[in-house]
């Protein structure tokens, strides 16, 4: 047998794939139980976590099918197929996405759409931040996580009131009312806030979630518009913030971006007190009981 003989071929590859594949997949059945989706735990069970059945059923697929594409048998695999078998066993973005390249599929922008889980560690490090407000952030300005300073900052009243989904920055700066709105520099502020979202669109271009995203800013907004067509693109560096509360009054703060490698496409953002004046009122902000907002005129 020469050594070219010995080399693997693409056949060979495409096998230890679907060898995988079928590991993956045992593994994280495995680990799902059927309190996590809602079904009853039923009668004891030989092995941990949910039946092949169980899954199909959840995935709405065969269950030969299911079996099949577990045991590694070289079957087709459509992405709808992948993201209901995805959505069945609970995996988060990076499991998602190594499914889908075992599987020999490559995912749309739409499969990719979800956003990462923040482990406890990130809320741990946003706490000891304290007295500083801090937060994490997608390049969209949703808020993921936020520690109690920045909660107190804009206001119990806000966190999660926008269409239901996570509480995102620019859209209270461009909607809420001028006599509760907490931006206090927003001829500085919103130009850049708009063109840092232009950068990170342009990874995004097509992408369903960003589409609807810079379409519902568009239509609620006239401003935003205006912004978004000028095709303005920045990086996210230290920025100017000025923030006016109802309680503590004006706060100049740095917004500071801090990136995390193990969650893509998002940062912590630090507000750092500019003078000595502004670190007083930060420490006041600390003490307040409750710290909201004395109005509830938001949008």
């Amino acid at each position: 047998m020469t050594v070219l003989e010995e080399l693997p071929t693409a056949s060979d590859g495409r096998h230890r794939r679907r060898t995988e594949l079928a590991r993956f997949l045992k593994a994280c059945r495995a680990r799902v139980t059927p309190e996590d989706v809602g079904l009853p735990a039923g009668p004891r069970r030989r092995t941990p976590g949910l039946r092949r059945e169980e899954v199909a059923q959840l995935a709405g697929v065969g269950v030969t099918w299911y079996t099949w594409l577990e045991q590694g048998r070289p079957i087709n695999a459509s992405e709808q197929v992948l993201l209901a078998v995805a959505g069945a066993l609970r995996l988060d973005g990076t499991e998602r996405e190594h499914l889908f390249r075992l599987a020999g599929t490559s995912p749309s922008p739409l499969a990719q759409a979800a956003p990462p889980e923040l482990n406890q560690s990130i809320q741990v490090i946003l706490d000891s931040l304290a007295p500083l407000p801090a937060a994490v952030s997608n390049t969209r300005f949703d808020v993921l996580g936020y520690n109690e300073p920045y909660r107190l900052l804009f206001g119990a009243e806000r966190m999660g009131r926008f269409h239901g989904v996570a509480f995102n920055t620019l859209w209270c700066m461009l909607t809420a009312p001028s006599c509760c709105n907490p931006c206090g520099n927003p001829d500085e502020t919103l130009p850049r806030m708009v063109a840092l979202l232009r950068s990170a669109y342009g990874k995004h271009v097509g992408e369903p979630a960003w589409e609807a995203h810079v379409q519902r800013l568009s239509a609620r907004s006239e401003l935003f518009r205006r912004l978004w067509e000028r095709q303005e693109v920045a990086p996210a560096e230290t920025l100017l913030r000025i923030f006016r509360h109802p309680k503590v009054g004006v706060l100049n703060l740095n917004a500071t971006y801090l990136t995390m490698p193990g969650v893509p496409e998002c940062y912590i953002v630090v507000y750092v007190p500019v003078a000595e004046q502004d670190r007083e009122r930060v420490e006041a902000l600390n003490s307040l009981p409750q710290g909201g907002w004395a109005h509830t005129c938001l949008t």
